[in-house]
C-alpha cells in the first residue's frame, strides 16, 4: 500500500499524525507546503492525501484541484478551523473525501484516514477491472459458455445466429466474433432490419442503381457491399419481409446479388452474423419466415442470457457503467453500498444490461449523494418486492440501430410514476404516519402529569433522532447530513454539541 501524505505548515501537526497513523502500521510521507507535494506528483503518488486548508506559499484548495486533475480518484481529507466552513463547502464541492475540523481528536482523525484509505483502495480494484475489462464482461456460467463459443468461433467463418431477448447485448457479441474472427481488419456493418420500413429495406441491404426510383439520383452502394471483406450483422433477422427474405437466401447461397434497378451480378464476400429475441421456429411455422432460410442461418446458434439468470454479474456490470456514466458526463464516478446492489440484484430487469446502464446513467444524474444508496433507487425498483418484474425503471430509453441506448441524458426528466388518467379521481392523502400518533400519545401523558419542560425536552429528542440518522447515513459526514436534512453546517455543528451527541 501506497504512503498516507500528509502536508501542513504546522510541524506538531505533521507530527502528531505521523506518530499517530505509524502506530496503526500506516507509512506516512510529510510536506510543510503544496509546491512541494505537486513536485512529488511528477514521480509518485500517496494512498491518501491530507492537507491543510491556509499554508503560506500556497491554498489547499488549489492543491486539491490540481491533485484531483492528476488523480481523480484520489481520496482528498482538508483539514481546516471551524472559521473555515465556508472553505470546506469549497473543499466538498472540489470532490474532497472529508474534511477534518481543527483541532481534531487523534483517534477520530485516524478513524477518518482509515475509511479513505479503504475507499481508496475500493476505487483502486474497480478502476482495475476497468481498465482490463474486455468488450464483454460476465462471470454467470451461461456467459463463460457464451465466451467459449466465441473462442471456439474465432477462426471460422461460419454463419452464426445471435438470440436472446432485447437489451441482452446481442450486438456485443457480434462484435466480438468479428474482432476474434480472420475478417477482423474488414468492415463491421450493422443493420436492424425491424427499424427500417420496408420499402427502403431493399435498397439499405443491396444499393440502387441511379434512377431506380424517385428520388435515386446517385447510385448508392448498400450494406453487402459496404461490408466486403469483412462482416454484416443482421439484427432482428425475424421482422425482414417475407420477398426480401427470398433475396437474403440468393445472396446467402451463390454469394451474388443486385443493386435495385441494376442488371449486372455484384459479388459478396461477406460474413452474416443475425440476431433475433423472436421465436424463429415459430414464426417458421406460421409461415412468416422462410424454412430454408432459417435453416441457412442457423449454422450455429448462441443463446445469450437475460440478466434475471446471471444476477451474480449484477454488481460488476452496475460499477462498470456508473463509471462509464461519469465519463460521459465529465463528472465523478458515484459508489453504491451493498445494499443497494442486493436490491439490484432482486430485480428482473426486463429490459436487461442495456436497462441496468440506463437505469446506472440515470443515477449519476440524479443520485442526491456521492454513495448511492437503496433509498436513491427509482420508486419502480424500490415496489419490486411487491411485483417483481412487472414495472421498467424510469430511464429505459429507445435503442438505435447499433443496440446502444439512445436518449439516456433525457432520463433524468422522466417520472418516476405516472400521472393520475385525466378525469380520475384525486389520490387520497394518506393517513398520518404512526409516529406522529405516538408523539401525541407521548406529550399528552407528560402534559397531564404536568411534567417541566415539555417542549425542549420532546424537541431534543426530536432534533437528536434527525441528526444521527443523518450522520449515519453520510457515515459520519456533517456537512452533507446538514444538506439533506436542509439545515445549515454551522446549525449541526452547534446542535450535536447542545446535545451531546458524540462525533
Amino acid at each position: 500500500m501506497k504512503p498516507i501524505w500528509v502536508v501542513d505548515d504546522d510541524q506538531s501537526i505533521r507530527f502528531v499524525l505521523e506518530k499517530a497513523l505509524a502506530r496503526e502500521q500506516f507509512s506516512v510521507r510529510l510536506f510543510s507546503n503544496p509546491r512541494d507535494v505537486v513536485k512529488a506528483l511528477e514521480d509518485d503518488s500517496p494512498q491518501v492525501l491530507v492537507s491543510d486548508i491556509r499554508m503560506p506559499g500556497g491554498s489547499g484548495i488549489d492543491l486539491l484541484a490540481q491533485v484531483k486533475q492528476r488523480l481523480p480518484g484520489l481520496p482528498v481529507i482538508i483539514m481546516t478551523a471551524f472559521s473555515d466552513l465556508d472553505s470546506a463547502v469549497s473543499a466538498f464541492q472540489g470532490g474532497a473525501f472529508e474534511y477534518l475540523p481543527k483541532p481534531f481528536d487523534v483517534t477520530a482523525a485516524v478513524e477518518l484516514i482509515r475509511r479513505a484509505v479503504q475507499e481508496s483502495l475500493r476505487e483502486e480494484v474497480v478502476e482495475t477491472s476497468s481498465a482490463q475489462a474486455p468488450e464483454m464482461l460476465g462471470q454467470a456460467p451461461a456467459m463463460q459458455d457464451v465466451f467459449r463459443a466465441i473462442g471456439r468461433l474465432s477462426q471460422s467463418n461460419v454463419t452464426v445466429m445471435i438470440t436472446g431477448e432485447s437489451g441482452t447485448g446481442k450486438e456485443l457479441v457480434a462484435r466480438a466474433l468479428h474482432k476474434h474472427s480472420p475478417r477482423s481488419n474488414g468492415p463491421f456493418v450493422a443493420i436492424n432490419t425491424a427499424a427500417i420500413p420496408k420499402d427502403l429495406l431493399e435498397s439499405e441491404l443491396f444499393g440502387h442503381e441511379r434512377g431506380a426510383f424517385t428520388g435515386a439520383q446517385a447510385t448508392r452502394r448498400g450494406r453487402f457491399e459496404q461490408a466486403d471483406g469483412g462482416t454484416l450483422f443482421l439484427d432482428e433477422i425475424g421482422d425482414m419481409p417475407f420477398d426480401l427474405q427470398t433475396r437474403l437466401l440468393r445472396v446467402l447461397s451463390d454469394g451474388q446479388f443486385y443493386r435495385v434497378g441494376g442488371h449486372q451480378p455484384l459479388k459478396s464476400n461477406v460474413r452474416v452474423i443475425a440476431a433475433t429475441h423472436q421465436n424463429l421456429e415459430e414464426r417458421v411455422r406460421q409461415g412468416v419466415f422462410r424454412e430454408d432460410l432459417y435453416h441457412r442461418l442457423n449454422v450455429i446458434r448462441l443463446r445469450l442470457p437475460p440478466l434475471r439468470e446471471r444476477r451474480e454479474d449484477i454488481p460488476m456490470l452496475t460499477r462498470l457503467f456508473l463509471g462509464k456514466s461519469a465519463r460521459e458526463l465529465g463528472v465523478d464516478a458515484k459508489r453504491i453500498t451493498d445494499e443497494a446492489l442486493a436490491r439490484l440484484a432482486g430485480f428482473d430487469f426486463p429490459g436487461n444490461v442495456r436497462q441496468l446502464e440506463n437505469l446506472c446513467h440515470w443515477l449519476t444524474v440524479m443520485a442526491p449523494a456521492q454513495v448511492v444508496e437503496a433509498k436513491d433507487l427509482p420508486a419502480e425498483l424500490l415496489d419490486a418486492g411487491a411485483s417483481a418484474g412487472s414495472a421498467t425503471p424510469a430511464a429505459v430509453a429507445a435503442t438505435d440501430t447499433s443496440g446502444h441506448a439512445a436518449g439516456m441524458a433525457a432520463a433524468a426528466s422522466v417520472p418516476l410514476r405516472s400521472p393520475a388518467p385525466e378525469g380520475s379521481a384525486a389520490p387520497v392523502p394518506a393517513p398520518p404516519p404512526g409516529w406522529l400518533a405516538d408523539l401525541r400519545r407521548d406529550a399528552r401523558k407528560r402534559l397531564d402529569a404536568h411534567e417541566a419542560e415539555v417542549w425542549e425536552s420532546l424537541t431534543q429528542q426530536f432534533e437528536a433522532t434527525l441528526i444521527q440518522t443523518a450522520l449515519e447515513i453520510t457515515r459520519g459526514r456533517r456537512i452533507e447530513a446538514a444538506q439533506r436534512l436542509g439545515i445549515g453546517r454551522n446549525t449541526i455543528t452547534r446542535k450535536i454539541q447542545e446535545l451531546g451527541l458524540p462525533d
